[in-house]
């Protein structure tokens, strides 16, 4: 009898949620405080549990894995795929969370990485609709230091975002908090388009066809036929894109001379769209603003960093793992995997947007065969540059670095 098939697994039902269970294990993974894994974490039991259909959140609390499923999923049949899966990552290897559980860990970063966390599942997603974003910058004592970035920073409503809505979740979820801080410098922030405006609206000769532009429960819905070509994308990646945040939109009110009229502005990661619906309904077509830039200050300050680091790479050392590269950038702490892969899919937007191959296909996961996390390719697929109908991962992945090859020749 193999060590797997005497593990002990223990499945316990969550009193409060029907969709979460937790899976006691004989022993703790960590000794103190939690994890949360993400899919591109790049770790043994991460690959093995996101692997499954209906696995969307995981939480690692000393001997406990929290799992929580996607609603339509059955726990009758996931509750078992998920057993098997712990015991083979749990076999595999005597570092399942591999750089994650850092022995280094304290009360600081455990709360840091589960704000990160709520931000990120609960927050950001739907901040992102509005072309923004809310980061930790980090976390002293019982206080945390949130800073706004893109539509929110100089936002006039960001303020009662973080106090009414974001300030209040993070409460509930993690009460040992007991201050949150806003550091943004809302001064130097992007202020809307209409409040920019120092003259007339810009306005182009192009009204919208019927039907393209329409209200529901407040809301501006745009025909997603209409606008996926006008954004360089499908229909299906544009709606993958409003799913995943790659697609951002931003509605304004207008002001003073522009009262009573609303605008729409959409951007992808290559291209930007705008409307104006005036007070009486008709909708134009119009010059977009300025696109903000992707991420924050310090992640593309890193994304910099990791296309240097990269492309200065020599063949014999390509590709490099994501812990390697994390630890030639001079990152340690707990979490820092994570911000690589999130400078990595920084530098595929501006990439895209060029027209350049792939930079980020240098850096690879070490649990995929010297190939990158799926979400390299689930991000490409996003940016509508592959992979094509019918190619598999390998070959669109050596198909990119043979043009980063052919590109540095």
């Amino acid at each position: 009898m193999s060590e797997g098939s005497r593990r002990r697994i223990r499945a316990q039902p969550s009193a409060q949620d029907g969709d979460v269970m937790g899976f006691v294990l004989d022993q703790p993974l960590l000794e103190g405080g939690k994890v949360t894994l993400r899919a591109g974490d790049d770790t043994p039991l991460s690959n093995a549990l996101f692997g499954l259909a209906g696995v969307t959140d995981v939480t690692v609390a000393q001997a406990t894995i929290w799992i929580r499923k996607a609603p339509a999923a059955a726990w009758v049949t996931l509750k078992p795929e998920i057993a098997t899966a712990i015991r083979t990552a749990l076999d595999a290897t005597h570092a399942p969370l591999g750089e994650l559980a850092d022995p280094r860990d304290t009360p600081d970063t455990a709360l840091l990485r589960a704000v990160e966390d709520l931000l990120d599942r609960q927050v950001n997603p739907s901040v992102a609709v509005h072309g923004g974003h809310i980061a930790v910058e980090k976390v002293a004592g019982s206080t945390v230091y949130l800073r706004m970035s893109g539509g929110c920073q100089g936002c006039a409503a960001s303020s009662a975002t973080l106090r009414d809505g974001v300030e209040r979740m993070l409460r509930a979820a993690l009460p040992e908090i007991t201050k949150i801080v806003d550091v943004t410098d809302h001064a130097s922030g992007t202020t809307p388009f209409y409040a920019k405006a120092d003259g007339p609206s810009p306005m182009l000769n192009r009204p919208l066809p019927p039907g393209v532009i329409d209200w529901q429960d407040g809301q501006i819905m745009v025909d997603p036929d209409y606008l996926a070509p006008r954004l360089g994308l499908t229909s299906d990646s544009l709606r993958a894109g409003l799913r995943n945040g790659d697609v951002v939109g931003v509605t304004e009110t207008g002001k003073d001379a522009d009262a009573g009229k609303t605008r729409i502005i959409m951007r992808s990661a290559t291209r930007s769209w705008a409307a104006e619906i005036d007070a009486g309904g008709a909708a134009r077509e119009i010059p977009p603003p300025r696109v903000a830039a992707t991420g924050t200050q310090a992640e593309r300050e890193l994304a910099a960093r990791i296309r240097a680091y990269l492309a200065a790479l020599a063949p014999q050392s390509a590709p490099v793992t994501y812990g390697a590269l994390a630890r030639a950038l001079g990152l340690w702490a707990p979490g820092s995997i994570r911000k690589v892969t999130r400078a990595l899919e920084i530098t595929m937007r501006e990439d895209a947007a060029l027209g350049r191959p792939f930079i980020a296909a240098r850096a690879v996961s070490r649990a995929r065969d010297g190939l990158p996390a799926e979400g390299f390719f689930s991000l490409a697929r996003s940016l509508d540059r592959g992979p094509d109908a019918g190619e598999s991962d390998q070959a669109f992945h050596a198909r990119e670095i043979a043009q980063l090859e052919q590109t540095a020749a």
